[in-house]
């Protein structure tokens, strides 16, 4: 069969191609263009149109079936396909990503460890730990006061990726008694 004066076969091998090398700097890209969509996401777009390209062009080379059955037959192989990659891989590693992720408004109230000392007027370093891993922040004393490596920390305040601590005895003495 023949469309547009070419044969159906050259046709799939070249959109095979176009649509392989934009699902290729997709991947490379991807992240910069995130897309607003959430069901019809470009990749399952993309890996719909690679697959049904590839698989019209093999039957066309390899089999003398219909040329529309090969149409309907590529492009449900890509459906069934491109549901099990939405399903299986997409679906479980966009729900990681957004349960790994934390606002900086998230940790106000957590306690912490300070890793570097924190003195009087200057910077030091906490560790939060949590069930997604460990936040390693810049830190201030929110009353001026010292506080030394390996003691428990509250959050009181985050302004600018730097979290303001308090000692946490310090915390439980002054307002649980």
């Amino acid at each position: 069969m023949e469309l547009f004066g070419y044969p159906l076969s050259t046709i799939y091998l070249g959109s095979f191609i176009v649509f392989g090398c934009i699902t290729f700097v997709y991947i490379l890209f991807g992240d910069m263009l995130d897309a607003a969509m959430d069901f019809l996401h470009p990749s399952l777009i993309l890996s719909f149109l690679t697959i049904g390209t590839a698989s019209g062009y093999l039957l066309e080379i390899m089999t003398e079936i219909n040329s529309w059955f090969i149409m309907v037959f590529s492009s449900l192989l890509s459906l069934l396909l491109v549901t099990l990659l939405n399903v299986f891989v997409l679906m479980p590693i966009r729900s990681s990503e957004e349960s790994l992720a934390y606002r900086d408004e998230d940790l106000k109230g957590r306690v912490g460890t300070v890793l570097t000392s924190v003195p009087t007027d200057g910077f030091g370093e906490i560790l939060i730990e949590g069930i997604s891993g460990r936040i390693s922040k810049s830190a201030i004393s929110m009353d001026n006061k010292p506080i030394s490596q390996g003691e428990k920390v509250l959050i009181i305040d985050i302004q600018k990726g730097v979290v303001s601590v308090m000692r946490y005895e310090q915390v439980e003495q002054t307002y649980i008694h």
